[in-house]
């Protein structure tokens, strides 16, 4: 499907995500990755710091409002808590969590993993999604998708990079 990977691995591809069990005969499929030169510690850091804003594209899903670039301390979600905040409020739900490896929340019909996967020297940030929709509507999300969670990984990868260098 047009727009299902990016900077993803075949072996990437082929790995269980904690949203692959929540969606059994999903209609879209889609996988991110961004390579992150910092530790994994700091890449779960920033994982979590979703749940107060989307780091996407701002004007479209944070009414103009900046996600936050200082490093907050947030927890480590719970299942039940709230994904994000975005429109002013909260929302979606995490579903699932194994802390500082996979986050697995619900959004808008989607379920989405976020895989920190640890390397020699970088780390990997992963984001799988899944969702039922019409066949006809997947390549759609799917390209939507693209430019949204691109953006968001590259800004959280930068964020990362950031936090460690200044360690």
């Amino acid at each position: 499907m047009i727009g299902d990977q990016w900077g993803v691995s075949d072996a990437e591809v082929q790995r269980r995500y904690g949203c692959d069990d929540l969606v059994p005969e999903p209609t879209l499929e889609a996988w991110r990755g961004v390579t992150v030169h910092a530790p994994a510690e700091a890449v779960w850091e920033r994982v979590r710091q979703v749940r107060v804003a989307p780091y996407s594209y701002d004007l479209v899903d944070n009414l103009g409002r900046r996600s936050p670039r200082a490093l907050l301390d947030v927890p480590d979600p719970r299942v039940g808590d709230p994904f994000t905040r975005a429109f002013g409020r909260d929302q979606g739900r995490v579903v699932a969590v194994d802390p500082g490896r996979e986050l697995t929340a619900e959004i808008m019909g989607a379920h989405m993993s976020y895989a920190v996967v640890p390397g020699a020297r970088d780390t990997r940030l992963l984001l799988k999604i899944v969702a039922s929709t019409s066949r006809w509507l997947a390549p759609l999300l799917s390209v939507g998708d693209l430019v949204m969670a691109r953006k968001q990984l590259l800004t959280l990868k930068a964020l990362a990079e950031r936090d460690a260098a200044g360690r």
